[in-house]
């Protein structure tokens, strides 16, 4: 049974698919590089939408911080993105080793990079605690061994 977590439950998840665009990425994993690639497409794309900046903001780091936990965790992953007139959708999906304890993941500071990631500037241990803190609904499931899927709406 996959170990879950639920913050902030009072929004609703996807029930009407009219008016909705949907965008896809591969992260590649290992690239820092091409780490914030899709987050800066949806940035793009929200901006020539017309969404509020303080949403295109939440949105932009919400997503930064899952892609770089999946090139640095996982070997990269894919992000689903829909979105919606009064939200987004964001779904990011690996297969990397699971999370082990998603209570201690989601401690501010708590991380398992190596060594190597942390003098790359990464691996603070903030990915999660700063998904959840710009996300208005947040849920993690993680399988060891298995892979990691993280959902987050962020409301217009």
């Amino acid at each position: 049974m996959p170990a879950e977590f639920f913050m902030r439950q009072d929004s609703e998840k996807v029930t009407d698919m009219s008016d909705v665009l949907r965008l896809r990425f591969d992260v590649d994993g290992d690239d820092f590089t091409s780490a914030g690639e899709a987050s800066a497409e949806v940035k793009k794309k929200l901006r020539q939408l017309g969404y509020p900046p303080e949403t295109i903001r939440r949105v932009s780091i919400a997503m930064y911080e899952g892609e770089i936990n999946m090139v640095i965790h996982a070997a990269g992953g894919v992000a689903d993105v829909a979105i919606f007139d009064d939200r987004i959708e964001i779904v990011l999906t690996d297969h990397g080793p699971g999370i082990e304890d998603i209570e201690l993941a989601m401690s501010e500071g708590y991380s398992t990079a190596a060594d190597a990631v942390r003098s790359l500037g990464f691996g603070a241990g903030m990915g999660i605690p700063n998904m959840m803190r710009y996300a208005d609904y947040f849920n993690i499931e993680s399988v060891v061994g298995v892979g990691t899927k993280v959902t987050m709406i962020i409301n217009t």
